[in-house]
């Protein structure tokens, strides 16, 4: 049994390995000093645009190097586990057999967030780095559509809750659905590699389950649309004519049209080349929801950016054919209990955790689908 729980120590120190190959502890350690001494710089705000980018670099790497150096104290104290299991295993095998039961519920674990850091390893995108501006736009299915939008909205704001550590969340504008749930929703996650992450979940998600809203107890199909964009940087340049945009203000407002504010705070930009409309109603003043909705239209535009560059690569290359489909992922309810990737293979019986945003398997598996085409194996 030694033998074993030492072979299991050696396959997680190999992963361990295989990580710092791609993420060098000691090089994150220089970056992060250069960065500090910069950050410590008193002329460093007179160029605010430099200031945020080094600050926002700052806070990576340091994210970065807190989860590989708790990693090999975690390597290291199951070595010393193991070590006392087998001192105390003839005197005490009592104790023994607790400290092996400690090895193995703590093995699962560090092997779990070994396998999410090996994952992470594959977030090389251009915009990978960067937070993330996500938006869930309900699709067919009339009011459980909406009520789908918003159970999604739920799901993904649950998710950042869980890697409170790493993640942030901001709802910076919702449009809410007259009977029941959203109309569509953006929200902003800020946090290392927010995007890379997140960036898997952009497509239609379908839900079938036996719809609350229907008195006759019928199974319902409804969609809902998930985009993720990078979130905006001053650095990126992506200049937005004023001639070419047009500013509405209007109030505030909450569920059922309830006035949430007595001005006309809210904020909608349009861009006239494109069509995109940009609403803010989050922050207090106009001037704060003109400027956040400024950043979301800057990152769109960026996206649409990036989509006709990827286009144009494809036409190059002579394969027009998407790639992703127009329904990545399945929620199933009804007549069984069932959440799948379509793209992945990947899926979980357990829809509620699903929904209370236990998604990392999902995640974790577009990731290493979209780099490798590995699809997984539950």
């Amino acid at each position: 049994m030694a033998s074993e729980y030492e072979d299991q120590i050696d396959r997680l120190r190999f992963t361990f390995n295989e990580v710092t190959k791609v993420v060098d502890p000691h090089a994150l350690r220089e970056k992060v000093a250069d960065l500090t001494r910069q950050s410590a710089d008193p002329e460093l705000w007179s160029d605010q645009a430099h200031a945020q980018e080094v600050n926002s670099a700052l806070a990576r790497a340091q994210s970065q190097l807190k989860r590989l150096t708790a990693m090999h104290g975690r390597l290291e104290d199951l070595g010393a586990l193991l070590e006392m299991a087998e001192e105390t295993r003839e005197e005490d095998p009592d104790t023994s057999r607790e400290l092996i039961a400690q090895f193995e519920s703590e093995a699962a674990g560090a092997d779990e967030t070994l396998q999410a850091l090996h994952v992470q390893t594959l977030l090389s995108g251009k915009y990978d780095e960067r937070s993330a501006v996500v938006t869930i736009r309900s699709g067919a299915g009339g009011v459980d559509a909406a009520d789908f939008a918003q159970m999604l909205q739920r799901m993904y704001l649950r998710w950042v809750e869980r890697h409170h550590d790493e993640f942030s969340a901001t709802v910076l504008d919702t449009s809410y659905a007259e009977e029941a749930g959203i109309k569509s929703t953006t929200f902003q996650v800020d946090g290392a590699y927010a995007y890379g992450n997140l960036s898997v979940e952009a497509g239609t998600h379908r839900l079938v389950r036996i719809s609350p809203f229907d008195n006759q107890s019928r199974r319902q199909t409804s969609f809902a649309a998930v985009e993720v964009i990078p979130l905006i940087e001053q650095t990126d340049h992506i200049d937005v004519p004023e001639s070419d945009i047009r500013i509405d203000v209007f109030r505030s407002s909450g569920p059922g049209g309830q006035s949430v504010n007595t001005t006309d705070s809210a904020v909608r930009i349009t861009h006239l080349p494109t069509g995109i409309v940009v609403s803010m109603q989050d922050e207090k003043s106009q001037i704060q929801n003109r400027a956040a909705a400024m950043r979301v239209l800057q990152s769109r535009l960026l996206a649409l950016k990036q989509e006709e560059e990827a286009r144009e690569k494809k036409e190059l290359a002579g394969d027009i054919k998407a790639s992703w489909g127009d329904q990545m992922r399945s929620y199933v309810l009804q007549p069984y209990q069932m959440v799948k990737d379509l793209r992945t293979g990947f899926e979980s019986g357990n829809t509620t955790a699903v929904f209370d945003g236990e998604i990392d398997g999902f995640i974790n598996a577009g990731i290493r689908w979209r780099a490798t085409g590995e699809r997984a194996v539950n």
